[in-house]
């Protein structure tokens, strides 16, 4: 019965962009044009089904694990290129397709920088703008700027962000364990938050740079450890929010601020990173600013959300297990060591062995998207074949436009020729014309 509601939740919504969505949070039927909402976008990243019938399980034993990077040791580059590939998973041949004309549509534009062309971020620009080349491509130049702009690649080494445990004070918020396919889970109290508290101990924007610096931690850590961890790929994340006692009066300027300016930053820039989002504990008082919020939320995002009165714990069971949960979840986990669960941080991306694992293959030798991937079901040529045909098309284009121009120049010179040489015949006459009269 779990399995077949846990599948469901990873088919095909289709949504309206009519009026908006009922109170439960679930896309309202209204009329106007559907719009489909892609699938999770895991779908087509599962580890080949194993040989046993056993079912696989969300992480791996320590004993299970310690076996595995003793094994991972002793491998070779060869292997650790097909350690990426399993990491990389099963991938649709149509969005591969897709990703090979974006990638070289970026390329012949000058718009590729290397550690940002990799199939899974050009894949969630694609699914952002409904796989749109145009529409993908300059959502996709947007982020680049965005980065070069806020310097996200030096936020890691460079920005400390000190405040951290006392932000965790008046803000309720962290990662903590994984959904049962693996994903990690977000949780937020904010119902606990004092904004009062949290602009006396930072400010809006080191809080935004902060969360940027999660947003990319999560990206190039929590993910992959996930999915070595689950033993396929993971790239999303489960959130809950529990908003107990919030209502309009939470709503204030600077909490208007920091909510359009995290949002912006989410669907903009780390688009498709969101699961499934969970509201828990929602009154009355917070279905009516709710009704407010989700009008600065785009259709997909609203298809991913669900709105859950007091009675909600059966709900976050169908996906997360118990022991993932802390206790003012419903679940059974307190992590009474570190303080509390928000204070934890507990997931695979904090587990040495897993890290460890994830270290060497980042220390092998980088190969290239074609390396890490190869569909056997496809007859494309290599990515590099496809780039160089693309070329040579456009070098033809231009040498094409070049001819043509230099037709139309040698026309205008024929032109002006013939024009300077009527101006002499003009000259000449009136010159005699002029004698004559003298």
């Amino acid at each position: 019965m779990l399995t077949s509601k846990r599948e469901s939740l990873d088919r095909d919504i289709v949504i309206s962009r009519g009026s908006g969505d009922g109170e439960d949070g679930k896309p309202s039927s209204s009329l106007g044009k559907p719009k489909t909402i892609h699938p999770s976008i895991e779908t087509h990243w599962h580890f080949p089904a194993p040989q046993d019938s056993k079912k696989p399980s969300s992480s791996m034993s320590n004993l299970g694990f310690k076996k595995f990077r003793e094994s991972f040791k002793k491998l070779g580059g060869s292997s650790r290129k097909s350690m990426k590939m399993v990491l990389a998973g099963v991938r649709d041949p149509k969005d591969q397709k897709l990703v090979d004309s974006f990638r070289e549509l970026l390329f012949l534009q000058g718009q590729l920088p290397s550690q940002h062309q990799d199939y899974h971020t050009l894949l969630r620009f694609l699914r952002m703008r409904d796989f749109d080349l145009a529409k993908a491509k300059e959502a996709f130049f947007t982020y680049l700027k965005w980065r070069e702009d806020y310097r996200v690649d030096a936020i890691p080494k460079e920005f400390k962000f000190e405040e951290y445990e006392a932000v965790k004070k008046c803000y309720p918020h962290g990662f903590h364990g994984v959904d049962r396919y693996g994903r990690p889970v977000y949780i937020e109290r904010i119902g606990m938050v004092d904004l009062n508290k949290l602009l006396q101990v930072t400010t809006l924007e080191r809080f935004t740079k902060y969360h940027v610096s999660e947003q990319e931690k999560t990206l190039n850590v929590r993910y992959p450890t996930c999915s070595i961890a689950a033993k396929k790929h993971v790239a999303s994340t489960t959130s809950i929010l529990d908003v107990h006692g919030v209502g309009l009066a939470n709503f204030s300027k600077p909490a208007r601020y920091l909510f359009m300016e995290i949002q912006k930053i989410d669907s903009n820039y780390y688009p498709e990173t969101l699961n499934r989002l969970f509201i828990v504990n929602a009154g009355n008082g917070f279905k009516m600013l709710w009704k407010a919020v989700k009008a600065f939320l785009d259709a997909r995002t609203l298809a991913k959300i669900r709105v859950l009165g007091y009675n909600y714990q059966s709900d976050l069971l169908e996906v997360i297990d118990q022991s993932n949960l802390p206790t003012f979840l419903g679940g059974s986990c307190t992590c009474s060591e570190y303080g509390g669960c928000l204070l934890s941080d507990r997931g695979p991306w904090n587990n040495p062995e897993i890290t460890d694992v994830l270290q060497a293959i980042s220390a092998g030798n980088e190969v290239t998207d074609n390396e890490e991937y190869s569909n056997e079901a496809s007859e494309e040529p290599p990515m590099q074949n496809r780039r160089i045909q693309v070329l040579e098309a456009a070098l033809q284009d231009a040498k094409k436009k070049i001819e043509a121009l230099e037709a139309a120049l040698e026309d205008t010179k024929n032109v002006l020729k013939e024009l300077v040489q009527h101006v002499e015949e003009l000259r000449s006459t009136s010159w005699e014309v002029h004698c004559t009269s003298n």
